[in-house]
């Protein structure tokens, strides 16, 4: 597969992925992103990084990051494993051909994010050193999960001012952003401004877009019992994607969109891969197609 193009490929759970990829790879999908929620539990990471390797090069795709969803800076109840996941992730990460791990920074939980950054320098400071010395690059996802600047359960990464405190504190090169903007537009931030300041901190990618019901914004407000808006699986959302991809090439992104599904509210169910691979048709148009080489 050529360097030139952008990869567009899709979550999948890393338990599960010798069992799903040869499935859903027939439809063109080029990446996947492993996920683990919490905690890699029993998981071989590397008998799981052989047989990944292998069905990537009997079908042609990469492995673009691995993850782990949970609270590392607590370790507290379900995610006492996250933190050495995390470590073991980094561990494991050059077996699946990737440098970036990826996943939530946690924070202390019910408390303003500015006093988890404390906790957040002492636990990635090691982990971006751990990293480091293995080439790997740590991103962090931009999701709120329902948490705001003044309480959350699970990460402290998902504004502007949290990033600025968050490489202030640990300013490390490989600690980057996983963004996407649906996360963004949740709480009505333009994604497209933003990417353009904050590309050459953006590591990987997650193909989720939004819908705004500005309609619903202007009567009720957000804060009534109207929902004002959804998740969305690109092309179906608000966003210019063709944009996001244009902002990203002009600051030298080299890594992939990946599309996280399971979330809109009408490509779901039985219609969850007629969505997922719509978007990855829509998304290789925004990026151009097919590399097309030019003339000698």
């Amino acid at each position: 597969m050529d360097t030139n193009i952008m990869r567009i490929g899709t979550l999948v759970g890393g338990a599960d992925a010798v069992r799903v990829i040869p499935q859903i790879v027939k439809h063109g999908f080029e990446s996947f992103n492993l996920t683990f929620w919490q905690t890699s539990g029993g998981t071989d990471l590397k008998e799981l990084a052989v047989r990944v390797r292998e069905l990537a090069d009997e079908h042609d795709f990469v492995i673009s990051a691995i993850s782990v969803f949970g609270n590392p800076l607590t370790g507290e109840g379900n995610n006492e494993d996250t933190l050495a996941t995390w470590e073991r992730l980094i561990d494991h990460a050059h077996l699946f051909g990737t440098e970036i791990v990826s996943g939530f920074t946690g924070r202390l939980t019910g408390r303003p994010i500015d006093e988890s950054i404390p906790k957040f320098a002492e636990v990635f400071g090691e982990l971006a050193r751990r990293a480091a010395g293995q080439g790997v690059k740590l991103a962090f996802e931009n999701c709120d999960m329902d948490g705001t600047w003044k309480t959350g359960d699970w990460n402290i990464a998902h504004g502007p001012a949290a990033w600025e405190m968050m490489f202030n504190a640990v300013p490390a090169d490989n600690l980057g952003l996983e963004w996407e903007p649906c996360h963004q537009m949740v709480s009505l931030i333009d994604p497209i401004p933003q990417l353009r300041k904050w590309a050459p901190k953006v590591f990987h990618v997650h193909g989720k877009d939004a819908t705004i019901a500005w309609d619903v914004v202007r009567e009720h407000g957000v804060h009534g019992n109207q929902p004002f808006v959804w998740h969305r699986t690109p092309g179906f959302g608000d966003s210019n994607w063709a944009d996001i991809i244009t902002i990203l090439r002009q600051n030298g992104y080299q890594g992939t969109i990946d599309i996280e599904g399971w979330h809109d509210p009408v490509y779901r169910g039985e219609l969850e891969m007629t969505g997922q691979v719509h978007a990855l048709n829509y998304l290789k148009r925004c990026r151009g197609g097919d590399f097309i080489p030019n003339p000698v």
